[in-house]
């Protein structure tokens, strides 16, 4: 297939997209089930620009002052690959499964429309019903935090220091070019290219477990826990055991964690990355029907990990179709099982013990005001200063991301280079 073809293809899935509400990778695979002439670099090629075109679909729209599947993959050609309306008209030629020529109007906007008037939304890419809340969050910053979040994200890993040292996995790792984590003292970054990834799951490093591939502020998350050997851990949302993992290295495999979720299929893939990690204090305790698997560890637990479920605005970067399929409602929903989560959790929380929240949103609402919302019905909790946190963690540098709308610390694209999280931990009096 020749790049006029790929985006040609690429207008095709986008138009799917438009007509029923799916993730992209669904309608991805769907279109090369249908056209089996296309390769695998194909593919990759046309997955690339479908999710370019949706990273920047709300600024690609305003350019081309339409919202067609042809509009938003004519603008993101210009705003995320940046071409010229020369190079992008050579792509439309309309021969050989090229797109149509481009029109005169077409041609003109791609020379001359700018984005200097439009709105925090439009210039940050994120749904307009979301507005209001990015600029409760970020203020004038709105726009740069919301474009930042429409960027390609890098491939970061986290090193398993139960197996190996981050020297070590470097130089396993030096024929994929990773360079040390910025911020996370246990963390590998592959920068990203406009192609797919590396394949991890074909290197020995990670078929090993010596690394997991794991966001750089997923990893400060678990750090900022503070777990420390010999602790009763209790991972309430554990899903497939990422942050389990990462508090077990930190344990160096003493004391005891409970990995328990309240969906049983989530917590299905932690088996096998167990055996590989080599970790051996985790505990699963999934959830068997009316049965209180937990009652044992009421008032043991020395931390209390909430790794939230949340909107995933925080990565957006990573799942750019996301933003457009979220709804009011869900929002609402997060928000309602979050407040019964922190509710739940106090019950497992000893006397002098943590609990800690964690989300991948940027949002307010899931953030500070679920935790001033647990203090105020919790008064024998209180929240731990972001210097206090970080300084338990042996992380200092970090108290820079405090949250200013409450206890906490928050990490985005903009200011952490991370994915957008929050991290906040209480301590009960």
């Amino acid at each position: 297939m020749t790049p006029a073809a790929h985006v040609s293809a690429a207008i095709e899935v986008l138009d799917e997209l438009a007509k029923r509400r799916r993730p992209a990778a669904d309608a991805l695979k769907d279109w090369g089930l249908a056209h089996r002439f296309a390769g695998s670099k194909d593919r990759a090629a046309i997955a690339s620009l479908v999710f370019d075109a949706l990273r920047k679909r709300a600024s690609a729209a305003y350019v081309m002052g339409a919202e067609t599947p042809r509009a938003i993959m004519l603008g993101a050609l210009r705003e995320a690959r940046g071409l010229d309306a020369e190079s992008i008209a050579a792509l439309c030629s309309g021969e050989r499964h090229a797109p149509a020529p481009l029109a005169d109007d077409e041609r003109e906007r791609l020379k001359t429309a700018l984005l200097d008037a439009a709105p925090d939304h439009v210039r940050g890419d994120y749904p307009e019903w979301l507005a209001s809340r990015f600029e409760a969050a970020f203020g004038a910053r709105a726009a740069e935090e919301g474009a930042a979040l429409a960027a390609r994200a890098p491939v970061d890993l986290r090193v398993n220091i139960l197996k190996c040292s981050r020297e070590q996995a470097l130089e396993k790792l030096a024929h994929l070019s990773p360079a040390p984590t910025p911020l996370s003292p246990i963390g590998l970054r592959i920068e990203a290219g406009q192609g797919r990834g590396p394949a991890l799951a074909a290197e020995t490093a990670y078929v090993k477990g010596l690394v997991e591939p794991q966001d750089e502020a997923s990893q400060l998350a678990a750090l900022l826990c503070a777990a420390s050997p010999g602790e009763q851990v209790l991972d309430l949302c554990a899903g497939g055991g990422g942050k389990a993992l990462a508090l077990a290295a930190q344990m160096h495999n003493r004391g005891q964690i409970y990995a328990h979720d309240s969906d049983g299929r989530r917590l299905a893939p932690i088996h096998a990355r167990l055996e590989r990690a080599g970790a051996r204090n985790i505990q699963v305790r999934a959830p068997r029907g009316p049965a209180d698997v937990l009652a044992d560890l009421e008032a043991r637990s020395d931390l209390v990990l909430i790794d939230a479920p949340c909107t995933g605005v925080g990565a957006w970067r990573r799942h750019p179709d996301a933003k457009w399929r979220l709804a009011p409602g869900a929002l609402d929903l997060r928000l309602k099982e979050q407040g019964e989560l922190l509710a739940k959790a106090a019950r497992f929380v000893k006397h002098g013990g943590r609990l800690a929240y964690v989300t991948c949103s940027v949002l307010r609402e899931e953030n500070e005001d679920r935790i001033a919302a647990f203090l105020a019905a919790n008064p024998d909790f209180a929240p731990l200063s972001a210097a206090e946190t970080v300084e338990k963690a042996g992380l200092p540098d970090l108290a820079r991301f405090a949250s200013p709308h409450g206890p906490g610390l928050r990490l985005t694209p903009a200011t952490s280079g991370t994915d957008g999280f929050y991290v906040c931990v209480l301590a009960r009096r």
